[in-house]
Order: C-alpha cells, then sequence, then structure tokens
C-alpha cells in the first residue's frame, strides 16, 4: 500500500511539458532504428519486385493488370485518405486544439506504418525476410487505425512523447492480437469490428482510466467546441463515411467477397445517419440536433457492421445494424460517457466508447451470430469454403463452430485492449514524459508555435447583433455607426 501510495505521489508531482529534448530524441532514435531494422528483414515482395516479369511467365499471367496493385490500390489510397484526414480532421473539434488534433494524427501514423510493417511481418517471415506490398501497405494502415482510436480517448492531456510510446506498444499488441484472432483462432474480422476497434477502443479507455485526473475541470474552459471547429471536425466525418465502404472491403477476397463488403457498410452507414438524427433531435430540447452526435454516431454502422460485412449478412440485415448502431451510440454520447466519467474515473474526450468500443463489440456478436448461421442453402458449398476459408487444418469447420471462434476472437481482443491498456497506462503515468498539468489541457500553446491571433476589436453596441470585428453593421437599428477599419 505504502509503495504504491509513493508511486502515485512520484506520478502526480509538479509536470514539466518541455519536450525539446526528449521529443527530437525518441523521433530521431526511433527513426534511425527503422532504417536499420529495414535494411535487415523488409524486402519486395514478388509483384513489386523486379522479377515480377519472369513471375508473370511462370503463373501465366498474361498483363501487367494482374498485379495486386491494381485490385488493392483504390482501396489502399482510400484507406490512407481515412488515416490521415479523416481521423485527423475528425479531431480537430476543441477550440483550441486543432494543430494538436491533425498534427499528433500524422505523427502516430507516420512512426506506426513503419513499426507495423515489421510487427506484422515478423509472423509472415519468408527465408527469413518479411516480404511487403500493397496489402502490406493497408494491413500496416490498419494497425494504425487502432493506435489513432486509442489516440481519441486522450486528446489534449498527453505529450508528443506519450502518443509515440502509447504508439510502440499498441501496435505491437495489434500485431500480436491479429494474429492470434486471424490465424490461430481463425476468425474472419474483414473490417476490423473485433482487431481494430474493439481493441483500440478498450485499449486507449485503459490507458484513459490509468491517466485519470481528478482535476480536469480547471481545462474546462477549453474543453469544447466553437463553430468553425466543429465544421472542420465534420469534414473529417465526411471522408471517413465516404470511404469507409473501402476500409471494410480493402483485404476481402477478391470478387464477391470484397463487392459484398462494400455494400453491406454502405447500407448500414446510410441507416445509421438517419436513426442518429432521429434519436439527437428527439434527446435534445426543443429537438435541436446536437453536432457531436452527427460527427460521430453517424459512423457507428460502419464499425458494427466491419465483421459481418463479406459474410450473407443481407441488404437488410446491414440497414438493421446501422439502425441499432445509431441509437446506441447517439444514447451513449448523451448518458453513458457523463456516467463513465463520474463513477468509473474515464475520461473519454472523443468519446470512443460510443463509436468505436460499443459498435466493435457488437460487430463481433453480429459477426459470431451470423456465421454459426451459416447455411450451404444460403453461401453454396464453395462460397461457404470461400468465405470462411475452410480450407487445410480448417477444412472440416462447421459453420456453428466458426461463430464460436468468432467469439473467442471478440474475447482476445477485449483482454489485449483492456490488459495492455492497463501496462501501458502505468508505464505513462511515470512523471518523464513532459505531459501537461490538469489546469493546462487541450491547449496547442502547450507544444505548438501559434500564429499571433487576430487583434480584436471591441464591438460597438447594437441591437441583437452578437458579431464581432464587423465595419459596417448588418441591421438598421444600431444605436452609433461603426466607421473604424480593421487593424
Amino acid at each position: 500500500m505504502g509503495a504504491a501510495q509513493s508511486f502515485r505521489d512520484m506520478c502526480d508531482r509538479t509536470k514539466n511539458t518541455n519536450v525539446r529534448l526528449s521529443l527530437p530524441a525518441v523521433c530521431m532514435v526511433w527513426q534511425t532504428a527503422m532504417i536499420i531494422l529495414f535494411g535487415i528483414f523488409i524486402r519486395y515482395d514478388k509483384e513489386s519486385d523486379t522479377h515480377w516479369v519472369e513471375h508473370k511467365k511462370t503463373e501465366n499471367k498474361s498483363s501487367d493488370i494482374e498485379n495486386d496493385f491494381y485490385f488493392r490500390y483504390p482501396s489502399f489510397q482510400d484507406v490512407h485518405v481515412m488515416i490521415f484526414v479523416g481521423f485527423g480532421f475528425l479531431m480537430t473539434f476543441l477550440k483550441r486544439y486543432s494543430f494538436g488534433g491533425v498534427g499528433f494524427n500524422f505523427l502516430i501514423a507516420a512512426f506506426g506504418l513503419q513499426w507495423a510493417l515489421l510487427m506484422q511481418g515478423w509472423f509472415h517471415l519468408t527465408d527469413g525476410k518479411i516480404k511487403i506490398g500493397i496489402e502490406s501497405l493497408i494491413n500496416a494502415d490498419f494497425c494504425v487505425a487502432g493506435c489513432l482510436i486509442a489516440y481519441g480517448a486522450l486528446l489534449g492531456k498527453v505529450s508528443p512523447v506519450q502518443l509515440l510510446v502509447l504508439t510502440l506498444f499498441g501496435i505491437t499488441l495489434f500485431a500480436v492480437e491479429e494474429f492470434i484472432i486471424v490465424k490461430v483462432i481463425h476468425a474472419r474480422d474483414a473490417g476490423g469490428s473485433m482487431v481494430i476497434h474493439t481493441f483500440g477502443a478498450y485499449y486507449g479507455l485503459s490507458i484513459s482510466w490509468m491517466l485519470y485526473r481528478p482535476n480536469l475541470d480547471q481545462s474546462s474552459r477549453l474543453q469544447g467546441s466553437v463553430y468553425h471547429s466543429d465544421v472542420f471536425a465534420m469534414i473529417g466525418t465526411l471522408f471517413l463515411w465516404m470511404f469507409w465502404p473501402s476500409f471494410n472491403s480493402a483485404i476481402s477476397d477478391h470478387g464477391d467477397g470484397q463487392h459484398r463488403a462494400a455494400i453491406n457498410t454502405y447500407l448500414a452507414l446510410a441507416s445509421t445517419v438517419l436513426t442518429t438524427v432521429a434519436m439527437s433531435s428527439l434527446f435534445q430540447k426543443h429537438g435541436k440536433l446536437d453536432m457531436v452526435h452527427i460527427q460521430n454516431s453517424t459512423l457507428a454502422g460502419g464499425v458494427a457492421v466491419g465483421t459481418a460485412a463479406e459474410f450473407m449478412l443481407m441488404p437488410y440485415g446491414a440497414l438493421i445494424v446501422g439502425f441499432c448502431c445509431g441509437i446506441i451510440s447517439t444514447l451513449g454520447y448523451k448518458y453513458i460517457s457523463p456516467f463513465m466519467e463520474k463513477y468509473m474515473k474515464i475520461q473519454d474526450t472523443c468519446g470512443i466508447h460510443n463509436l468505436h468500443a460499443m459498435p466493435g463489440v457488437i460487430g463481433g456478436i453480429v459477426g459470431a451470430i451470423t456465421a454459426a448461421a451459416a447455411t450451404e442453402s444460403v453461401y453454396g458449398h464453395e462460397g461457404l469454403i470461400k468465405t470462411f476459408d475452410f480450407e487445410e487444418e480448417f477444412a472440416n469447420m462447421v459453420p456453428t463452430k466458426q461463430g464460436g471462434h468468432q467469439a473467442g476472437g471478440l474475447c482476445v481482443a477485449l483482454i489485449f485492449g483492456i490488459g495492455g491498456g492497463l501496462i501501458v497506462g502505468a508505464i505513462l503515468r511515470l512523471p518523464i514524459w513532459g505531459d501537461p498539468a490538469d489546469d493546462n489541457c487541450f491547449d496547442d500553446e502547450t507544444y505548438w508555435e501559434l500564429p499571433e491571433d487576430e487583434e480584436s476589436i471591441p464591438p460597438i453596441l447594437q441591437y441583437n447583433n452578437h458579431m464581432r470585428n464587423k465595419d459596417i453593421a448588418e441591421t438598421n437599428f444600431t444605436m452609433e455607426p461603426d466607421h473604424r477599419t480593421r487593424s
């Protein structure tokens, strides 16, 4: 008990946010390590190597268009935009933390994708080397997505050095849990409801619980949005919403599986928008819409349909999934997030529990039920084998047993997310990372050089006009004309 209290006292001592030495050191050392490790392990795969010409002849491929690049690159491009633009701009809703939202998102993704290529590649070595191609890049982006989701819970409360440490451990944990779920347990999770969203959300929430700030209300003046910051965040929402069908279908099997995954995601997202708008209006005073719900809950259907996206969920089934998630996610923002902060000491800045955690768990459950209910009459014999990869050591697998494996995959994601988050949270609690004090959170000024704010001109008293710095009043009811120009 005494040792635990001493640890807490050490962690809660005065904060020093100067990262002039630690941030450059971590970035330079880790990037140097990436160069060395890439030199030792990483090589082009057979479809990106100059020996493709010979391979094409051996495989009787008549044209370069049969290279996997031409099948996967459009999806990779969409996923890449989601990672850097979608997630980045979605986090710009805070009134004074737009640089941190989009800038640190950029940092996490750039480091994470390199480490992900190594971590995921080490589980699939060929002659002692990691062979990378376009699908490797997609999987690396997926890996990064889990860490960006975790960042959402910690937005505005951690230093860039802490984020790099979070990413280092997060990518490592992700690669291990993904291998266990996909290769060992043999669960299917094309859109990552379990592997990406459930893991990433509970990883971030567990870290947030470990880094609980009892006096965070001292920064409450900045823990909110303004009109233009919500508009920028909505840009992120729209990019994510438009490209989510690509995200869920990017690594599905060519042909019907990829086609079906895009359709199911498309429909689930559309359904979610209507139920989100309905619930937001219903539970807000005077029926007005809350932009928090529109920015986030409208995406929940894409999360929840991920695992079952390539299954025969049926179009109406995708609509049902989206319908339910719009309701659950919106109510989560309205009631569950405040409850978690007050009683569970989990401070979730972006509400990832409502957008990723709950929909991710729902997605895992939907995937397990859909897999267990699969029949040859619906899928066809060959379709059943292809969809669930019933080959080699899993050739004798039956759908009901596959449903159990899907449920097991969800449990693994939860264990790695929560357990890993608690351990990494304890590490990040150490007072060596340059994180801000409770009264200095959600402010870009802590880690960024900011342009000087435009000098504000005191407003001339006007009737029913709350706009500042207007050269000419936009109403005829002015008490005196304003002839001053902007300085």
